[in-house]
């Protein structure tokens, strides 16, 4: 990290944990923050769902809400990169303070509420940007007050999907009441039938992956991943934020909310290899969770991940985190002899059940 990205964390830091977000975005915007372009490598090269990516190392949703950094956050290393959530119609979210710092345990917990200016202005965002060097995707939502959220993905998707590479269907959110109700079997059947009804009227197919709860018993898992190649699902991402607040040490431990950062990462990788185990290899995984070293990324790709997302390690660690991430993976794809990303997928899964 340069003196002058921990300078500015650490001024970032003095500041209320939404404020910062949003002068973050501003920063990358306006050129401040030096970014290397995408990191690559024959070994990192890789495919998920047929997309090409130079890394497996992706931006997971909510950083960038309303798709307005897409162009700088592509020269940031990532091999990936996914914005959002969109709602069909705009919508605050739950009141402020709803964004969290748990310094000590290097975590986050928000209720933001799926805040953001709706699929509209999204979508004519994404219009306008030009195709860059990694994978854009659109996380999607469903409104608040919506009397029919499983349509809203669907919605989201018909308006936002032509301008996107894939797209994630949430409903795995704690901070919406009642969403997590649509991962149940009937529930989240019915709602992925119509959102991938929605992507066969889209001029070109997409990849529509599922981000599910770390919060799920065996059977549940079990249940989703039924559901999920039935469906036809181009794969799982592992996963969203806990309700847990299993040892945790921060003042700030007892905020509700979704809990992110490094307390979420065995919970979720264990998740991860147990879908791992479950699917068999018939649908590929992304790992989501408390990643904020490359020896991380590559446990959850050993575990089954295909590739991985970060965003909460980046509040401690600064935007130079990924590519020292994506370099550090390389390094030990190397040292461990594996040829490509695809060659480790899974190779450690058993040490997690």
């Amino acid at each position: 990290m340069s003196l002058l990205e921990r300078t500015g964390l650490a001024l970032l830091h003095r500041l209320d944990p939404e404020r910062a977000h949003g002068l973050s975005l501003r920063a990358l915007r306006s050129g401040l923050a030096p970014l290397p372009g995408p990191v690559t490598s024959s070994r990192l090269a890789t495919t998920l769902a047929g997309l090409a990516l130079p890394n497996p190392v992706g931006l997971a949703a909510g950083y960038d809400k309303n798709a307005e950094a897409i162009a700088p956050l592509a020269r940031a290393g990532f091999g990936f990169i996914e914005v959002g959530a969109a709602t069909p119609l705009p919508q605050p979210g739950n009141p402020r303070p709803r964004l969290f710092r748990l310094t000590e345990d290097r975590a986050a917990i928000n209720r933001f509420g799926f805040n953001n200016q709706g699929a509209e202005a999204i979508a004519a965002r994404l219009a306008r940007r030009t195709p860059g060097p990694v994978p854009v995707g659109l996380n999607l939502g469903a409104n608040k007050t919506s009397e029919n959220r499983a349509a809203d993905f669907a919605r989201v998707l018909a308006l936002c999907g032509p301008h996107v590479d894939f797209a994630t269907v949430n409903v795995s959110s704690p901070n919406t009441e009642k969403l997590r109700d649509l991962q149940g079997p009937a529930a989240l059947a019915a709602l992925l039938a119509g959102v991938m009804e929605a992507r066969a009227t889209l001029p070109r197919p997409i990849p529509v992956f599922l981000k599910i709860a770390p919060d799920l018993t065996q059977g549940e898992l079990a249940q989703i991943a039924g559901v999920a190649l039935q469906a036809g699902l181009s794969g799982i991402i592992a996963t969203n934020t806990t309700l847990s607040r299993e040892g945790l040490k921060s003042a700030n431990r007892e905020q509700q909310g979704g809990l992110s950062g490094a307390p979420l990462f065995e919970k979720s990788t264990r998740v991860l290899a147990q879908l791992s185990q479950l699917t068999e290899g018939r649908l590929p995984l992304i790992g989501v969770g408390g990643v904020a070293t490359a020896e991380q990324a590559y446990q959850k790709i050993r575990a089954g991940a295909s590739a991985v997302q970060l965003y909460t390690a980046m509040v401690y660690e600064g935007i130079s985190l990924v590519p020292r991430i994506a370099t550090g993976l390389d390094a030990l794809l190397a040292r461990d002899g594996f040829a490509s990303v695809a060659d480790a997928v899974g190779t450690g899964r058993t040490g997690w059940l």
